[in-house]
């Protein structure tokens, strides 16, 4: 990713995902970057960052966005992802079941 907002090193989360932005009348895909973090210090949050590939998109305009969440906050997320973790794997193992 050129022209880059998010500072991405060794420790982000993520580093090139699939994204897809999607607006009134639009829909594009381009690689992301996709960072959980905390303060140094004393933390009293948890940021998660969302950065597109600006040069793979023609309609949105370079950002990246972000969300502050409280400690209980961000452990429904977590218990949210990992329950969709779960069926994914469930219905990835159903599919190889019928493949066999």
């Amino acid at each position: 990713m050129v022209d880059r907002i998010m500072r991405v090193n060794a420790y982000t989360t993520f580093d090139l995902l699939d994204a897809t932005v999607e607006g009134h009348g639009f829909t594009e895909s381009a690689p992301a970057t996709l960072n959980v973090s905390v303060p140094r210090g004393q933390p009293d949050h948890v940021r998660l960052e969302l950065e597109v590939d600006n040069v793979e998109l023609e309609t949105v305009r370079p950002h990246s966005d972000s969300v502050s969440l409280s400690a209980t906050q961000a452990r429904t997320l977590a218990a949210e992802l990992e329950s969709y973790a779960a069926d994914v794997e469930t219905a990835a193992s159903e599919q190889e079941g019928k493949d066999d």
